[in-house]
């Protein structure tokens, strides 16, 4: 079964591996969306990550795909045994709205719909799914409080913003006695990406080099493309196609694959699980976001919940 841990500064009991959704609703119809969701349940895992903007970008697709899939298998579920996280102030893209949406007018707009196509009354976990650096903190952060008063949102925390931006906020937050960003979903896997390439193509704020300090001091990182992509696996296979090769393909991933291989030898286990596991052994919390479209893939990545990593072996990993 699944390992949890309590995220740090809540009382939310989550699954150390946590499901993203980014492909339910649109790509993977809702009979397929319900048996992924049926595997992990069943493998014990409670965390489940998505995102108004998800599915938008397929014209097809109803307004907020993903969220209405989970919001149609969770009323097949009791609501209280998952942890419900997603996020709001992404852009527009179904109206082709490319503005910056971090404001609290788009936000609430957001959330109201996102509650609405999960079926729920309060999500567990709510992410700004940007930032807006031109924007002072404090009147998000008063909105986001006032949203949690209210009872819509049980806590509330960033993505893709940069590690000060996350310290000016929480610092406000301390300032007025409120709560403030409880994690950061962050861009981090074992493969280090082209910081020009993985920007274009919508990545932006990697971990390394950035966010050490903060985790240090005990936010929670949520880390978002976890598995890179794939990278390593497809990499094994011969098989790593664009844009993945322009975002991972260096020296440094290069000597990082010879490590993995060797690991995986080592452990006797895949090189997903090795790929995953470098981060649920980090010393400090973490959470990693992996996908899967189908329960098969679901499965095998579960796996890595279960491989330890020494100090040394990551380490080698991450030095390589």
């Amino acid at each position: 079964m699944l390992s949890r841990t309590i995220l740090n500064g809540t009382a939310l009991s989550v699954s150390r591996l946590c499901y993203g959704t980014n492909m339910l609703g649109w790509m993977l119809d809702q009979g397929r969306s319900n048996a992924i969701l049926d595997t992990y349940a069943d493998l014990g895992g409670n965390f489940i990550d998505t995102a108004r903007s998800y599915g938008d970008w397929a014209p097809d697709a109803p307004v907020g795909a993903s969220e209405r899939a989970v919001g149609a298998w969770l009323r097949t579920r009791n609501r209280d045994d998952f942890v419900i996280a997603t996020k709001g102030g992404f852009y527009d893209m179904r109206v082709g709205d490319f503005r910056n949406r971090v404001t609290p007018q788009d936000v609430a707009s957001d959330l109201a719909q996102s509650l609405d196509h999960l079926g729920v009354d309060t999500i567990d976990l709510y992410f700004l799914h940007l930032d807006n650096p031109e924007s002072p903190v404090e009147p998000l952060i008063d909105a986001l409080v006032e949203h949690r008063e209210a009872g819509r949102i049980r806590h509330f925390a960033a993505s893709n913003w940069s590690a000060d931006r996350i310290r000016a906020a929480n610092a406000y937050a301390a300032s007025i006695g409120k709560e403030g960003f409880v994690a950061s979903e962050t861009f981090w896997g074992l493969a280090v990406p082209d910081a020009a390439a993985a920007a274009q193509q919508g990545y932006q704020h990697y971990y390394e080099g950035e966010y050490e300090d903060l985790h240090a001091g005990g936010l929670p990182i949520v880390a978002y493309a976890a598995q890179s992509g794939g990278y390593f696996t497809k990499l094994a296979a011969g098989s790593v196609g664009e844009p993945l090769a322009s975002r991972y393909a260096n020296d440094a991933n290069a000597r990082r694959f010879a490590v993995v291989e060797q690991l995986a030898g080592k452990h006797g286990v895949s090189i997903n699980e090795v790929v995953l596991a470098y981060l649920l052994c980090q010393p400090h919390q973490t959470i990693a976001i992996f996908g899967g479209s189908s329960p098969e893939q679901v499965r095998d990545s579960a796996k890595a919940d279960a491989l330890k990593l020494t100090d040394e072996e990551l380490a080698a990993l991450r030095n390589a």
